[in-house]
């Protein structure tokens, strides 16, 4: 069922599902104001159509002859979340994108960025002036976060609260279009960042319209999204559509689904189920395959699992135990989920199995969490070393950057773009910017403001991130405009010392990944251990060559020995070179295939490739 503002040629139908309205009428208020009465069917939805229409004219809708509300499917709010909604011709923006094929999954290497930080005027348009600098560093994919229309000029895009419609702030349903153009003309991907679990607090009108919310379940933002109570069919249907709103409209090639594990569905079929199956037959459609990605923490294979073993059908998802194993390992912090952490085995353990904790005790849940996702392909997993949950979502937004050495830092770099997963950078780390990525909001009601600022100090109770506070000022104001500001990349960053190294190295093992590394259904990797716990292996067995890895996580120079694997083999890399801001290599420039010791400096990787016979 097609929500919202349905425009074809010079004819609009408006549609809007609401069971609790005795009356609603179609309220135009530019260019002229008419209000015009709807008609409800037997499903609840309210309809009129009417001619004569240019794209433009804004609106509300009258509920019960009282108030006025935006359309909750609404296309563009240009006066905010409180203002009319306007309607969009989809249909004019002329695409230059014909000939842009569908990457597949296997080549994805994301770029996540936020569009308001990303740049210093924060729009879509001066995005796409750093299109040739990310295809320069190699990546293959644009993931933006939430785009979708919240309240004020500034927010991470999580307090959406009108899914359909693109921010006016970053350049609107146009702006985005524009940018999704431009990125297929370079050759990337776009993913979009959605949310299906919740609605923004400010703007939301939706509960004055029907039973968008049940009591049923609770989640971290209040009341759950209605998918499986009375009157879920049309809330379903609401977000279902969402889906193929993007992939036809804005040309996007993949949804990153937000937090899934905060959708409640306890149907026959679960949403996410239905979901996949809208998109597979709109792939089929399209003639193009059109992607879901899931972020979860449940370490829950049943989200990839294909349908016709009972799962969901979405292509990949989080793999939050890789970050957090690298993370403990290199900055030593145990507080919080990280205290399920802060061991070498866990980093190997992620690296051979995905999934750290497939089924066993987690002492921070106090339970047992997570499945076995041991065979299941390794291009089924996203994995990092920074995002904006796990920088935004501490007290001060530190990036890693700000948290260890430089040494330390290529080394999870290293490990990242060397898995035989797919890798996501954020941001700016891609050349070690050191400004934090802060929470920031601007809502317009200031009791919502003081409610996030308080919001905020419990949250960080079980990482004792308050306790250092005092000396930092205090956590920083999300409604005040400067945490925003502070937020903004440092782009004359990239041409200086250590901030051009990092760049010329992610550059290099980028390249090195795309040219020489395989990722798809067949697992082709595996792990070899050696006598010191914090050094191993990653052996990489391709089509035309071999590889292995070798790390050393250790705070120091390690002497280990390693079961060198059969053949010849010669050094093509060491993260510890002078070229790479190093303190200068240790290991040998070439070995042979049987268990010897190994001199590796600290915090440092090695690539070693076998030679031909």
């Amino acid at each position: 069922m097609k929500i919202g503002p349905c425009f074809a040629e010079d004819v609009c139908e408006f549609i809007l599902w609401s069971p609790i309205a005795d009356n609603v009428t179609l309220k135009i208020v530019h260019p002229e104001e008419i209000v015009l009465p709807m008609e409800k069917d037997e499903f609840d939805y309210w309809r009129i159509k009417v001619e004569n229409l240019q794209p433009g004219l804004r609106y509300f809708y009258r509920i019960n002859n009282e108030i006025d509300r935006p359309d909750p499917a609404s296309n563009f709010q240009p006066e905010d979340v409180h203002g009319p909604s306007e309607v969009v011709d989809h249909s004019r923006f002329k695409w230059t994108d014909k000939k842009w094929k569908a990457l597949p999954l296997n080549d994805y290497i994301i770029y996540e960025l936020h569009a308001g930080t990303f740049t210093k005027e924060g729009t879509f348009d001066a995005a796409i002036e750093k299109l040739d600098y990310l295809k320069g560093l190699g990546v293959t994919a644009v993931e933006i976060m939430p785009v979708a229309q919240f309240p004020g000029a500034r927010n991470w895009g999580y307090d959406g609260v009108y899914p359909y419609a693109p921010n006016k702030a970053y350049g609107g349903p146009e702006g985005l279009k524009t940018f999704v153009n431009a990125c297929h003309s370079k050759g990337l991907a776009v993913i979009l960042d959605v949310v299906y679990n919740h609605l923004g607090p400010e703007g939301n009108y939706f509960g004055q319209y029907g039973y968008y919310f049940t009591e049923k379940y609770k989640t971290p933002w209040g009341s759950a999204i209605n998918y499986d109570a009375a009157y879920s069919d049309a809330v379903r249907n609401y977000f279902i559509e969402n889906a193929p709103y993007w992939f036809t409209n804005f040309h996007i090639d993949a949804l990153r689904l937000d937090a899934v594990e905060t959708i409640f569905d306890m149907s026959a079929k679960h949403f996410l189920k239905e979901l996949s199956e809208k998109v597979e037959v709109l792939s089929l459609e399209l003639g193009r395959k059109l992607l879901l990605i899931a972020e979860s923490d449940l370490n829950d294979v049943k989200i990839i699992n294909p349908r016709e073993w009972g799962g969901y059908g979405i292509d990949a998802q989080w793999c939050d135990d890789f970050h957090h194993s690298v993370h403990t390992l290199l900055t030593g912090e145990e507080t919080g989920y990280y205290k399920d952490f802060g061991e070498a085995v866990h980093m190997r353990q992620s690296l051979k199995n995905k999934f750290v904790y497939a089924g066993k005790y987690s002492v921070h849940r106090k339970r047992k969490h997570g499945s076995d996702a041991s065979g299941h392909p390794p291009n089924q997993f996203i994995v990092c070393i920074q995002n904006h949950d796990q920088i935004g979502n501490r007290a001060f937004g530190e990036r890693l950057s700000t948290l260890i050495s430089f040494e330390a830092l290529k080394l999870g770099a290293g490990v990242m773009l060397l898995s035989p997963y797919i890798p996501l950078l954020f941001m700016g780390e891609e050349y070690c910017e050191n400004a934090p990525f802060l929470f920031f909001v601007s809502y317009i009601d200031s009791k919502l403001n003081a409610a996030v600022r308080e919001g905020r100090k419990k949250e960080f109770e079980s990482f004792n991130w308050d306790e250092s506070a005092s000396s930092k000022g205090g956590i920083p104001d999300a409604s005040d405009e400067q945490t925003f500001l502070k937020s903004k990349l440092n782009w004359n960053l990239i041409n200086d010392g250590k901030h051009k190294i990092m760049l010329s190295y992610y550059k290099t093992l980028i390249k090195f990944r795309k040219s020489n590394l395989s990722i798809g259904r067949k697992i082709n990797h595996d792990i070899i251990e050696t006598d010191k716990e914090n050094v191993f292996a990653l052996r990489r067995r391709e089509k035309k060559r071999n590889y292995f890895v070798l790390f050393n996580f250790d705070s120091e120079t390690v002497t280990a020995q390693v079961p060198v694997p059969k053949g010849d083999w010669k050094k093509i890399f060491d993260s510890a070179e002078e070229k790479w801001g190093g303190p200068g290599a240790s290991t040998s420039g070439k070995i042979l295939g049987r268990k010897q010791n190994i001199t590796i400096k600290k915090f440092s990787l090695s690539i070693y490739r076998q030679k031909e016979n």
